[in-house]
């Protein structure tokens, strides 16, 4: 079998804490083929889609071969691992991973639904298991949303990591100047949620494979900071998960299954769905050396099912 990751350069993928890293590790332990390349290393032919790709060996990480163009009807399974943004690059790339899915090609995340699901909006299908949340770019709107909730969070929906989310006092002297500026003069949209304290003491990131909890990791965050995402000095601690937090995979897992969302990390705060990652979820590394759990062989023993 000949498995394709479609990835940021390799150069940028620290193997000590990279899950794509440990997938394909765990690829190659499987005897699996393992290939690599970039979005840009993608094509097609009238019909036909193609790649530039390389063969590589990730133990020890990495020696990697010549490039070589290839058909992508030649691999039985491609990984959509490219981090985000998901610009308009991230997305043409998708539109060619679908015409290898015409031709029968298994590809994780299905490109639709990396299209659909954008990862602070995709949760707005299971609202319900939600802090109280507003998307919106009309800065009254917002505005009275926060007044109403008395301490919010504000996200930009193109953020990853962490990065741009801001925790907001309603009394606090420019909340309108700032929602002016986070909207682009109310042109794009912002969600706002109610802060909920419970993630001083963590966020937990649950990771789904075919629909089923598989691992997890409490992420607390750095002293002086409310975001405990690891980029952002977070610190990953073992946990196990709640009857609460098992039944919001449960409600989640028909409709990951359904749209060929193999693989997700979802974000719970205090029972309460923050976020769907399904871009390319991250936490495999921490939960393998935390709870003791082979997970990345685990997520590659249940691909390889799909085959059998």
């Amino acid at each position: 079998m000949k498995q394709l990751f479609v990835l940021d350069p390799i150069k940028h993928i620290n193997p000590i804490k990279d899950s794509s890293a440990a997938l394909m590790e765990a690829a190659h332990k499987a005897a699996i083929e393992v290939w690599i390349c970039t979005p840009s290393d993608l094509q097609a032919k009238g019909n036909k889609a193609g790649v530039c790709a390389s063969h590589v060996d990730p133990e020890p990480w990495i020696t990697v071969q010549e490039p070589q163009n290839l058909a992508l009807n030649e691999f039985q399974c491609i990984w959509m691992r490219k981090d985000p943004p998901v610009d308009e690059a991230f997305l043409y790339a998708t539109h060619l991973l679908e015409v290898a899915e015409r031709e029968g090609v298994l590809v994780l995340n299905k490109p639709a639904s990396l299209r659909a699901w954008n990862e602070k909006l995709g949760a707005l299908r299971f609202s319900k298991l939600m802090a109280p949340t507003l998307v919106a770019s009309r800065v009254q709107e917002l505005k009275d949303f926060a007044q109403e909730q008395g301490e919010v969070v504000l996200k930009p929906l193109g953020g990853k990591g962490g990065q741009g989310v801001i925790r907001i006092a309603t009394g606090a002297p420019g909340l309108e100047a700032l929602l002016e500026l986070v909207t682009l003069q109310e042109n794009l949209p912002v969600m706002v949620q109610k802060f909920l304290p419970k993630v001083l003491e963590g966020d937990k990131r649950i990771l789904l494979v075919n629909g089923q909890p598989f691992g997890a990791i409490n992420r607390r965050p750095k002293d002086g900071d409310f975001r405990s995402n690891l980029a952002l000095g977070g610190k990953a601690e073992a946990t196990e998960l709640s009857l609460r937090e098992k039944e919001i995979c449960e409600e989640l897992a028909p409709a990951l299954k359904k749209e060929g969302l193999f693989f997700v990390g979802i974000d719970v705060i205090g029972g309460m769905l923050s976020e769907i990652n399904v871009t390319s979820p991250t936490g495999i590394r921490e939960v393998e050396q935390l709870m003791g759990i082979p997970l990345s062989e685990q997520i590659i023993s249940q691909l390889l099912d799909k085959f059998s």
